[in-house]
């Protein structure tokens, strides 16, 4: 068996995947000039050029392009099976997911998933940002940008927002008519990247329902939608959040729904993971699972 220079595969792969020498060199410990050299050895070894250099901008080659498509699956493969053998857990799946996600969706739902795969050990991994696919500490994915080539992709659920306050909120506002009833309580907006000013979220709302915002209407702003709900459960306000959000209400703490329309964002939720997995039956088994929780009925 003819194997090109191992290490030099490895930061291969790291440039490839970053689109960046000194990235992939801060992620590998190593100075840019070692992975530099490694790259070159590559490139020496295959007899063909695998990057692009013009200037600061960098570009994988046709070449460079499929053979980093082909050495990602057996990367992972490699990683896979060296995990198993120090850890000997070959029925684990690490899943990457956002965090809200996480704590308001999964988590209250992981005892189902216990019960109906005992032998399956799932651990999450919590993300604030889109989860690189091509991180090796990770077997699967829960995103709105799954890769375009190279992934098994399983749709879940779109998202949709509709505004929710707490049960006694709720009550309160049974003095008034909708929208109006709205309007006497701060509204709890999330800064998103794509929100130029505060309220942008609310207003996108209204302009869906066919009204616009109230100038006089408080807006207490949050740089995320679990401080925002956090908010919304202790009686400060009425915020907007996707279905997912009502999964704690069986136990007493969750949020009321108020009967109004829904904004469809454009966002779409999918269980991805690397098509070298296709035939993984604890991932499919997973993703099986996932789409019996994504119904929201």
């Amino acid at each position: 068996m003819k194997l090109p220079p191992l290490r030099a595969l490895q930061y291969f792969e790291a440039v490839a995947r970053l689109n960046s020498f000194s990235a992939a060199a801060k992620q590998l410990y190593v100075s840019q000039s070692a992975v530099s050299h490694q790259v070159k050895l590559l490139e020496q070894y295959l007899t063909a050029d695998l990057f692009i250099r013009q200037g600061r901008n960098l570009y994988l080659t046709a070449v460079g392009e499929r053979y980093f498509a082909e050495i990602t699956g057996a990367l992972d493969k490699i990683s896979q099976a060296s995990q198993q053998v120090q850890h000997g857990k070959s029925g684990s799946i690490r899943l990457a997911l956002y965090s809200s996600l996480a704590v308001k969706w999964l988590i209250p739902k992981l005892a189902d998933f216990r019960q109906q795969y005992p032998n399956i050990n799932l651990s999450l991994h919590m993300v604030t940002e889109d989860p690189d696919f091509y991180d090796h500490d990770i077997d699967c994915f829960i995103t709105i940008n799954p890769p375009q080539q190279g992934a098994i992709k399983q749709f879940l659920f779109t998202e949709k927002l509709f505004p929710a306050c707490s049960p006694q909120l709720w009550q309160q506002m049974q003095q008034h008519s909708l929208p109006d009833a709205l309007w006497q309580f701060p509204l709890l907006s999330v800064q998103y990247a794509n929100h130029q000013q505060v309220g942008d979220d609310w207003r996108l709302w209204c302009q869906h329902g066919g009204f616009e915002l109230p100038k006089q209407v408080k807006i207490n702003q949050f740089s995320h939608v679990l401080l925002a709900v956090e908010a919304a459960r202790y009686n400060l306000g009425i915020t907007l959040i996707d279905q997912f959000m009502l999964g704690a209400k069986e136990s007493g703490h969750g949020l009321v729904a108020i009967p109004m329309h829904e904004l469809v964002t454009g966002d779409d939720f999918y269980f991805t993971y690397r098509q070298s997995d296709a035939n993984h039956n604890d991932l499919i088994n997973l993703g099986h699972w996932l789409k019996q929780q994504s119904r929201f009925d």
